[in-house]
């Protein structure tokens, strides 16, 4: 019998970086103490160690009993109940450091060993090198931290996976917190895309915050969000403005067109980086959507006298005998006479022989959301918005040193108020403008090379799924970003649902509770360490609790998420309906326990969904 507390068995069968261990036959009770502690034998996910002459192997469980014996062993041994399996994941020589993969293979008959409290620190050790973050602690050991490596956790990508109520947002938050440390990462820049508006109040010290229809009451730190139209590219302003152009003949029309005005535009307001020569439809030059809207309209959809010379337009008449010609400001069209109307003086009315557009509804769809305020933050844009010759008060160096060269460590774009019908492509626009100025700017000092930035991506299975601009433009980053130094973080409560290319390019996930075997199964062909038996626990973790994997951590780990203050977590907590800790009625703060509050204000609640802000100065008299 042997006397080392930690020896567990011996090695019977090696296929690969998978080994096969039959248990020693002493270890009735199934727990073993080594140095006072007491450490359970054979639990899923817990780590042994293989001596190999001046090294160590070290393996994760994946399978303890009958489904670990091996095949030929079926027969012999139809209960094999001491039978364990492990998967090889790296080594250390005796005092060395820890190393991911492995250099020589266990034989049979090797002895197997528990890895105590000492040998996990030597693994997940070194909690004073600088590139590491601590965002935790490991289960079972309070006394170890949980490590994250910056450098591969944002130039390989990563995911933040689990089912809602699991404790994702917070995760996120705890990791953005520790990111965001200006003390450690004095050059740290993050940009969150904020899809329901949860980050605001969890990051506020840390943060910019750009939204639309901004609060602008005192003390507020909200700055209204803007995405100039004319940053787009042809095809995503056509998607946003026009909708899908149906016919060749309009497309080319309208292409055309805006080409023709960026380059009236330039000739006005010469810009460095760009001629005539080198211009494009595709480059980022103002011009005034509006009047070029207008224009179209007029030639498209007006009327002309057909027996007057020269064929002039053909307005209404207002009551004070004006024309009615519109206002392309204001995007408000003008209004021609009926066709084949007859005047006092026997004029008769027609549509112009040549029409540039053969769909004239796509010019009334664009006249409605010139005028509609919720498009105002990408058709009227502030400073930004052209004149009629194309000049605008701000360029986009302004707009990208808010978002990307800010004093503030974190940037967090709150979409919440983007009209659903163009979410998806609001957000391929923004993430595609700034990869391409990042791509080309990488030999500068505010490139991505000089100073990384990380792309924080929620509610990613929203717009990740399907072919979209949104879609494209982050397989791009997650394939070439590392390049450049744009990484991703996507996080997603349906990692099934968002396209396998970008998760299968994500390096190191954080795998809360995924209760669905779809999604589980996604997170285990996407991983590259052979452990279905580490992500099968998923169903059954704890709120706050993750398995980690990849390239950022040293070995998998299973760790408890250091959550941040109450005060400072995204809004995205459950309500409480019953609170099981207050008995005292005067102390619950809502939900059904509560009384219900005498005569509610319902005025402010319209207020409040007519403003689309949930946070908007009152002015109703209470």
């Amino acid at each position: 019998m042997r006397t080392n507390a930690t020896y567990i068995g011996t090695v019977q069968d090696v296929t690969g970086t998978t080994i096969r261990v039959t248990m020693v036959n002493d270890s009735l009770s199934g727990l073993t103490y080594v140095k006072g502690e007491g450490y359970r034998i054979g639990q899923i996910g817990s780590f042994v160690k293989i001596p190999i002459g001046y090294n160590y192997l070290f393996g994760i469980i994946t399978q303890v009993g009958a489904g670990a014996v091996p095949e030929n062993r079926l027969l012999n041994e139809p209960y094999g109940n001491r039978w364990i399996t492990i998967q090889l994941v790296g080594e250390a020589q005796t005092n060395g450091e820890f190393q991911r993969g492995i250099s020589q293979y266990p034989t049979i008959s090797d002895e197997v060993h528990l890895v105590s409290e000492n040998d996990l620190k030597r693994i997940y050790g070194q909690p004073n090198k600088p590139y590491f973050v601590n965002v935790g602690h490991i289960a079972g050991a309070e006394s170890i931290p949980a490590l994250i490596d910056v450098n591969k956790l944002i130039t390989r990508h990563s995911a933040v996976v689990g089912t809602t109520g699991s404790g994702k947002s917070t995760t996120v938050a705890s990791l953005l917190n520790a990111l965001s440390d200006t003390e450690k990462y004095p050059s740290s820049r993050i940009l969150v895309f904020d899809i329901h508006g949860e980050y605001g109040q969890a990051l506020k010290d840390k943060a910019k915050i750009f939204k639309i229809n901004a609060d602008k009451s005192e003390g507020s730190i909200e700055k209204e969000l803007y995405l100039p139209f004319w940053a787009l590219s042809f095809d995503e302003l056509c998607e946003v403005s026009f909708g899908k152009i149906m016919n060749e003949k309009d497309y080319n029309t309208i292409l055309e067109r805006i080409l023709n005005e960026k380059r009236k535009s330039l000739e006005l307001t010469p810009k460095k980086g760009i001629n005539i020569d080198t211009l494009n439809v595709d480059s980022p030059v103002p011009f005034s959507l509006n009047y070029l809207w207008y224009e179209l309209y007029t030639q498209t959809l007006g009327k002309l006298y057909q027996d007057k010379e020269g064929k002039p337009l053909a307005y209404e008449i207002d009551e004070k005998g004006n024309e009615i010609k519109g206002d392309p400001k204001k995007g408000i069209p003008p209004l021609f006479k009926k066709i084949n109307s007859n005047s006092a003086n026997g004029d008769r009315v027609q549509y112009q022989n040549e029409s540039p557009l053969t769909n004239g509804q796509q010019l009334h769809s664009l006249g409605s959301k010139l005028r509609i305020p919720r498009f105002d933050f990408i058709f009227k844009p502030s400073d930004w918005t052209p004149n009629e010759y194309g000049i605008v008060e701000k360029d986009l160096d302004d707009l990208f040193k808010d978002w990307i060269g800010s004093d503030k460590p974190i940037t967090i774009l709150d979409l919440s108020g983007v009209p659903i019908t163009i979410l998806n492509t609001i957000i391929g626009v923004l993430l595609r403008i700034i990869y391409d100025g990042l791509f080309w700017a990488r030999n500068l000092s505010q490139g991505g090379k000089e100073r990384p930035l990380l792309l924080v991506m929620e509610e990613a299975h929203n717009y990740l799924s399907t072919e979209s601009s949104a879609l494209s433009i982050v397989q791009k980053i997650v394939k070439e970003g590392r390049k450049y130094g744009i990484g991703a973080m996507i996080v997603s409560q349906r990692p099934s649902e968002i396209n396998a290319t970008i998760l299968s390019q994500c390096g190191t996930f954080f795998a809360l509770r995924l209760s669905n075997a779809t999604d589980r199964g996604h997170i285990t062909s996407a991983v590259s360490d052979n452990l279905e038996g580490l992500t099968s626990m998923l169903p059954i973790l704890k709120t706050g609790e993750a398995i980690i994997l990849g390239e950022a951590v040293k070995l998998p780990m299973r760790t408890f998420i250091k959550a941040p203050p109450r005060d400072r977590r995204p809004d995205s907590q459950d309500p409480i309906v019953f609170d099981e800790i207050d008995t005292d009625e005067s102390l619950r703060p809502g939900g059904w326990g509560n009384k219900m509050e005498k005569d509610p204000n319902y005025e402010e609640f319209i207020e409040t969904w007519r403003a689309q802000n949930p946070k908007i100065e009152r002015i109703i008299n209470k």
